[in-house]
């Protein structure tokens, strides 16, 4: 049984954590290994280099997008195909485990699952935008939309 009262919460907490593992992780292709860096590592490992650049976008518009609350649901599976990506071009070859060489894809492959939670949650609590669906008549989707 789900806590009605709590579990809006949980979502808040989800949601807010995830925006800011994009975050980070955006600031590390930013400023650690520089957007010209992360290219040239998308490119030595079969990437096409622009979309290291697509990658870092959607790491800051999403992780912004998710602290925020602004369509949480498509945010949340838009950002799953990035995680795929890590887990298919540089982790899954690593084994399992993240402190493998090279990193495993265990890391990745909770995070994507912990999107797809987020997505079947919704919003949570204070969400500045709540995902919406037509047939609800424009209510908030969900048990846990505030």
């Amino acid at each position: 049984m789900i806590d009605t009262r709590t579990a809006p919460y949980a979502a808040l907490l989800l949601r807010v954590t995830l925006g800011a593992l994009f975050l980070a992780h955006a600031a590390l292709k930013i400023f650690v290994f520089t957007p010209a860096g992360t290219a040239k590592f998308f490119a030595s490992v079969g990437v096409p280099a622009d979309l290291a650049y697509v990658t870092i976008a959607a790491e800051v518009l999403g992780g912004a997008a998710l602290i925020l609350g602004v369509w949480t649901r498509p945010v949340a599976l838009a950002l799953t195909p990035v995680l795929l990506g890590a887990i298919f071009t540089v982790h899954g070859a690593s084994g399992f485990f993240f402190n493998n060489a090279n990193g495993g894809w265990e890391y990745p492959a909770f995070w994507t699952i912990a999107l797809l939670v987020q997505a079947l949650l919704g919003d949570g609590a204070y969400a500045l935008r709540g995902s919406r669906i037509a047939s609800t008549g424009g209510q908030l989707t969900g048990a846990f939309s505030r």
